[in-house]
């Protein structure tokens, strides 16, 4: 329904904004919910990603040292051919779930091989093998971060969206059909005591007569 036009007023109208009033409160209370929802999960999701970058950064420092002394004791070359021939141990499965109606992934890391390092021991030093130990054991923790933190902006953009689709219902759509109620009413009784002073006159006219 177009806003900003000329309101017949008439009774079929009035039923049609009284009827589209009630449906545009009805959508602005499941919005409503849908917002409290988005922002509960949001606020439980930023509490556990805070949880879970903060088991991160203090491994990576070790791992990042680790690698460091490998690149010095072994050398640029070494080190990355060892990586480049090194088959992957860890696997990373996505599931997505739904949060309301929104689409947020859930990642899930398994590994291939856990009994032994998949590379040879003839050119490389403790310096890999403990960088390669502790990245196993911090991939699970770091996709969970990931996760966390890719689900609270997918909900933090259906929250917007929400927030604007409310804004407009409450600000515009609502008044404004509310308005158009008010108007057709104000001109419906307008025209009833038009009527009603014609009546009376045409009754007098005719007692005089």
């Amino acid at each position: 329904m177009s806003f900003g036009q000329n309101v017949a007023a008439t009774k079929i109208e009035l039923f049609k904004y009284k009827k589209s009033t009630q449906i545009a409160v009805m959508v602005q209370q499941i919005l409503d919910d849908k917002r409290k929802v988005l922002l509960k999960n949001i606020e439980e999701m930023i509490q556990e990603a805070s949880k879970a970058r903060g088991g991160i950064w203090e491994p990576l420092q070790d791992i990042y040292t680790s690698v460091n002394e490998a690149y010095l004791a072994l050398g640029t070359n070494t080190v990355d051919s060892v990586a480049e021939s090194t088959p992957p141990v860890m696997e990373v499965e996505v599931h997505v779930r739904r949060v309301v109606d929104v689409k947020i992934p859930a990642l899930t890391v398994t590994e291939k091989d856990t009994k032994s390092m998949p590379y040879g021991f003839a050119d490389t030093n403790s310096s890999i093998d403990r960088a390669a130990k502790q990245i196993k054991e911090l991939m699970p923790k770091i996709c969970k971060a990931a996760e966390y933190e890719n689900s609270i902006f997918s909900l933090a953009k259906a929250l917007e969206k929400t927030q604007k689709l409310l804004n407009a219902l409450e600000n515009v759509i609502i008044p404004q059909y509310k308005d158009n109620i008010r108007f057709i009413l104000s001109t419906l009784e307008e025209r009833e005591r038009e009527e009603f002073a014609k009546l009376k006159k045409v009754k007098a006219k005719m007692e005089s007569r």
